[in-house]
Parts: C-alpha cells; sequence; structure tokens
C-alpha cells in the first residue's frame, strides 16, 4: 500500500498523492459526482469531524475529503453535489423548491403590496380633507400619537423588522444570523402597513424582500432542511419579493446574486429563477399586468444626444451619493431619539408634507410619473427634489419597517428630469420623460452599487431593449462617480450599522464550519496557478472543482483554470471574512 503524504498549502493541508501513480487514478476517478447518490446533511456530519479541535478536525477533514474511503467520500460529494447541484436529476427537484418559495413569497407580497399601495393612495385622500377641515387635525394626532406607541414596541420587540429588511436578510446569509419568519412578517404587515396610511416616504420593495426571504425559511423550516438549503431558500425567497413587488424577475433573481448572496451559485441561481419566475405570475394574476410605473412613450435617442449621457450620469451619480449621505446622517441624528419620538416626529413631518407637498407622499409613483411627463415648473421640481429626500431621509431614519428602494428611484427620475428642465436651451425637451428614466438607474446604481440589477429592472420598467446602451452608459458613469467619491453602498452601510448595535458579538464571532461556492473568473490573481502555490485565506481550502460539467477533488498540483467553480471548506473562520478574502482571489476585479 502506498504511504500517504501531506503537504502544506496556504494555512491547510491537502494530500498529496504523487507518489502514488494509481492511488491518483483512484482517488480523481473515485471523485466524479454521483447522480444516484443520496442527500448529506454538512451541520450533522461535518461538525463531527471539526469539534475536536484543531489537529484531529483537520486531520479527520482530510481524511474525509480525500482518503479512499467509500463511505466518506459518498458522504462528501453528496454534499457538494448538493450545493453546486451537479447532478441533473436535481436540476427538477431545485427547480420545484424554487416553484415552492415563489408560491410562499409571492402570495404574501402580493397582499403587502396591495394594502400599502390602497394605504398611500387613501394617504392623498385624508391629507386633502385634513386640508379643507383644519379642525380634524386634533384627531389626526391622536391617531399620530397612538400609531406611533405601537410601531415602537413591535419594532424594539422585533428589530430585525425595523428599516429596509435587506440588511438583515444579508445578514442571515453573510454573518448567520438568526430570523424569527413569524415574528418578521407580523411586525412587517402590521406596522408597514399603518405607515402607509399616513404616507410616510417608504418603499415597498426591501420590506418585499424580507418578507420573501422569511416566508421561504419559514417553508424550509417546516420541511426540516438543512443549513446549506436553507440559505438557499432564503435568497430565492429574496428574489421572488423583487419580482412580485415591481413585476420584474429577471431583476429578481439578479438582486439575489449580486447583492443578497453576493457571489455566483449555480442553485441559487437556478433556485432563484424558478421562485422569481413564480412570484411574477401570482403578481399577474392578482394584481393584473399593469407595470408597477407606468411610464409614457419613451423617446429613443439619436447618436448626437448620446454626449449628454455623461452629464446625466454625473448628475445621477451625485444625486444616488447625496441619498446615502443623508440617510446615513439623518438616522444617526435621530438615533439619540427614543424610538416613540423618533416615530413621531416623522408622522409629524409626514403631515406637513401631506398638506403642502402631496406628489411627495408614500413611496413616489405618482411623483415618478409626475417628473417624467414634465409636469410643474423648474421651481416646483427643484422644490419635489429636496422634500422627497428630507422627507424619506427622516421616515427611514425613524426606524420604522419600510424600505429606500422605491424612493431612491424617485429621487433619481425627479433629478433626471429636472436636468433635462434646465437644459431645455439646448436639449428636446421630447428626452425629458427618458432622461427621468435613464436617472433611476443611475440614482439606484450610485446608492446600492448594485449595477446590473439597476440596469434590469429600469429596461424591465420600461418594456423595451432600445434604451439599453443609454441605461447601461448612465448606471456606469454614476457607479464610477459613486466610486470616485468613496460612496459606501448604502445595504453594507446599514448592515454594518444593524451588526454593530444589535449584534455586536457577531462581528468578531467564528463558525464551526461551511462551504461556499465561488467561480474564477478571466483575469483573476490565481488562474494557471496549483492549488499549493495559492495563499488561500487561514483556515480555509479547496475541496471541490467544478470544470465544464464534471466536478472532482483536487489534489496540490492541481491547476486552476478560468471558470472553474471553486468549492472552498472554511473552519472557525468568520464567513464573512473568509468570503471576502477569497472573492478578491477569484475575482478580475482585483
Amino acid at each position: 500500500m502506498a504511504k500517504k503524504r501531506w503537504r502544506k498549502f496556504g494555512s491547510a493541508q491537502v494530500y498529496d498523492a504523487s507518489t502514488s501513480h494509481a492511488a491518483h487514478a483512484t482517488l480523481d476517478a473515485s471523485a466524479l459526482v454521483d447522480d444516484d447518490a443520496q442527500a448529506f446533511d454538512l451541520d450533522t456530519s461535518l461538525s463531527m469531524n471539526l469539534s475536536s479541535g484543531p489537529g484531529s478536525g483537520e486531520s479527520s477533514l482530510q481524511d474525509a475529503a480525500l482518503t479512499p474511503s467509500t463511505t466518506h467520500r459518498t458522504a462528501y460529494r453528496t454534499h457538494t453535489q448538493e450545493l453546486l447541484s451537479g447532478s441533473h436529476r436535481r436540476q427538477w427537484s431545485t427547480a420545484a423548491k424554487g416553484i415552492l418559495c415563489g408560491v410562499a413569497a409571492g402570495l404574501l407580497v402580493v397582499a403587502y403590496r396591495a394594502a400599502i399601495a390602497y394605504g398611500n393612495s387613501w394617504a392623498v385622500g385624508l391629507y386633502a380633507f385634513l386640508a379643507a377641515h383644519p379642525l380634524a387635525i386634533a384627531g389626526w394626532v391622536v391617531a399620530a400619537v397612538l400609531a406611533a406607541s405601537v410601531i415602537a414596541k413591535l419594532v424594539t420587540w422585533e428589530p430585525m423588522a425595523a428599516g429596509s429588511g435587506i440588511p438583515q436578510v444579508e445578514g442571515v446569509l453573510l454573518w448567520g444570523l438568526k430570523m424569527r419568519w413569524w415574528s418578521i412578517l407580523l411586525v412587517r404587515f402590521s406596522a408597514g402597513i399603518v405607515c402607509g396610511f399616513f404616507g410616510m416616504s417608504l418603499g415597498r420593495e426591501g420590506p418585499s424582500i424580507q418578507i420573501g426571504a422569511a416566508a421561504a425559511q419559514g417553508v424550509a423550516d417546516k420541511l426540516g432542511r438543512s443549513k446549506v438549503e436553507r440559505e438557499n431558500f432564503i435568497a430565492a425567497g429574496a428574489a421572488a419579493g423583487l419580482s412580485a413587488a415591481f413585476s420584474a424577475p429577471l431583476s429578481g433573481m439578479m438582486f439575489a446574486l449580486e447583492e443578497v448572496y453576493r457571489s455566483f451559485s449555480p442553485v441559487v441561481l437556478f433556485t432563484a429563477t424558478t421562485a422569481a419566475l413564480t412570484a411574477d405570475f401570482l403578481s399577474k394574476l392578482f394584481l393584473g399586468f399593469m407595470p408597477v410605473l407606468k411610464f409614457t412613450a419613451i423617446a429613443q435617442m439619436d447618436l448626437a444626444t448620446y454626449a449628454w449621457l455623461v452629464p446625466l450620469g454625473v448628475v445621477s451619480g451625485l444625486t444616488g451619493a447625496a441619498m446615502n449621505k443623508l440617510l446615513l446622517g439623518m438616522q444617526t441624528a435621530l438615533g439619540h431619539l427614543s424610538a416613540f419620538w423618533r416615530i413621531l416626529l416623522a408622522l409629524a413631518l409626514a403631515l406637513g408634507v401631506g398638506l403642502a407637498f402631496p406628489l411627495a407622499l408614500g413611496g413616489g409613483g405618482s411623483l415618478i410619473r409626475f417628473a417624467e411627463q414634465g409636469g410643474g415648473t423648474v421651481l416646483l421640481l427643484a422644490a419635489l427634489l429636496l422634500v422627497k429626500m428630507l422627507f424619506t431621509a427622516t421616515s427611514f431614519g425613524s426606524g420604522v419597517p419600510g424600505g429606500i428602494f422605491l424612493p431612491i428611484l424617485t429621487v433619481g427620475a425627479v433629478a433626471g428630469s429636472l436636468f433635462a428642465r434646465t437644459m431645455e436651451f439646448s436639449l428636446d425637451q421630447k428626452y425629458v420623460s427618458t432622461f427621468a428614466v435613464l436617472a433611476m438607474a443611475g440614482a439606484l446604481a450610485s446608492s446600492v452599487k448594485a449595477p446590473i440589477t439597476s440596469m434590469l429592472l429600469v429596461i424591465e420598467m420600461s418594456g423595451s431593449l432600445v434604451h439599453m446602451f443609454p441605461v447601461a452608459a448612465v448606471t456606469l458613469i454614476s457607479l464610477l462617480v459613486s466610486d470616485a467619491l468613496h460612496v459606501e453602498p448604502i445595504y453594507h452601510a446599514l448592515l454594518d450599522r444593524y451588526m454593530a448595535k444589535n449584534h455586536p458579538e457577531k462581528r468578531e464571532s467564528t463558525v464551526d464550519s461551511g462551504l461556499m461556492a465561488l467561480p474564477v473568473e478571466l483575469g483573476s490573481s490565481i488562474l494557471g496557478k496549483a492549488i499549493r502555490d495559492v495563499a488561500w485565506p487561514a483556515d480555509t481550502q479547496v475541496v471541490s472543482v467544478r470544470r465544464a460539467g464534471r466536478e472532482f477533488v483536487p489534489n496540490a498540483d492541481t491547476v486552476i483554470h478560468p471558470g472553474d467553480g471553486l468549492v472552498v471548506l472554511y473552519t472557525g473562520t468568520n464567513q464573512r471574512t473568509a468570503r471576502e478574502a477569497l472573492s478578491v482571489l477569484c475575482s478580475a476585479a482585483y
């Protein structure tokens, strides 16, 4: 029997079978994924190998993953198969899971979307009535005090339901936070709908994403799924939430990868796709085929006007950057007040806005239509832009359940329309609606730093591909401006603040073990290198490589090719730190 030999690479060990050609051949042949393999749970199998300390845990893990033991090898490769969906038979099982997530998330988000829309419409009528009957404001004050008290108690009881909801979902996937799905749904619906009836400047998209994620987690808990499958369900639920909120399935599945999951995984992509399409179907079934934002005819830009895309991109980038600064600054300023007084202050501002600028109420759908139709004077548009930004920052900074996705789009639309209107001496005014739509994508990309989602969302909402190049150009220029100003992505900043406030112990905590899948991009620093020659992050190990549709266990001499899908095991390492370090190695951007 050939003698085993172990070599160091990075901070971990890998089995070197070079001393035995026969052993090497046996290992590689048996490492291929078995389509008939049974499901394997990382939580129950790997934790036994990793719980006995660094020395024994590492040795046990390597024996399980790399020795020619049928039992261990089958257990290992079936879990990797589950993570990467290497089996064709599992594709339809994955699709069924996505449909299940889409049904649960879609039904809840459709109900939430309809309730918020009705509440915002009712608020416009309410403030029109108060303007005509000033004495009725006394009754409004009593209702506002009661609402502020109830909402403050609810968000104190369930802090994960406060604010947008997107940072909390990211915290579940990146930091391993626990999410009580039933309490989040309760607070999101009750407190969120109350805020809608007061006309607060909040979006329903962020909450819809968390509602979808919470619903998907509830489904996973009922089915008794593993930790890995539960995370896939949550990401798929998030995609379904955005899809149902905007009737934009492509944007939903891309947002799940680009912003929520923050890396590419075939399983997540497939599950998110089926979930988003299912949720979109339910949205159209119950709410009709009318788009969320009904644009007028958007004029197609000719080549002579393409030069305007550069200043428009700069304006959009500055708008998104200013929105981020205002949101974070107002959250800090209002953080010195108690929850009750923060919310009451935001409601008081809603009263003033409702009486003086009713177009600024709610998420901003009416204001977007007003801006892209070229309504009002330039001074009125400027006033609406400032009011909407301050109103949104105050509403969100109060900590009530509500998002900022649609308000950011609204601010971008008003800024784009205002820019086009001020350039009327040299710009054909038929492009006002076009500039408003393009600036929406630019402001969102500048604020969120999710450019592909921003492009897809505007293209889906406009219903035309003829604007693809202008949308892409404005989006990328806005992103460049945002990066030049060192603007931190809004949801990343909000997640850091949430973790520092509610889970400071998690910021330095470690997890026992986990797997993550990352694609190797063309131009990354590790291309053409053997695994032993790469400086891997501490306590990580490449345990599987997927190449050209096949999956195998690598050894120290395995050379990394572009397009390889690496499955990396991390032990005793913070998941976020490991993911960021591995992303640097695998990405062509570094």
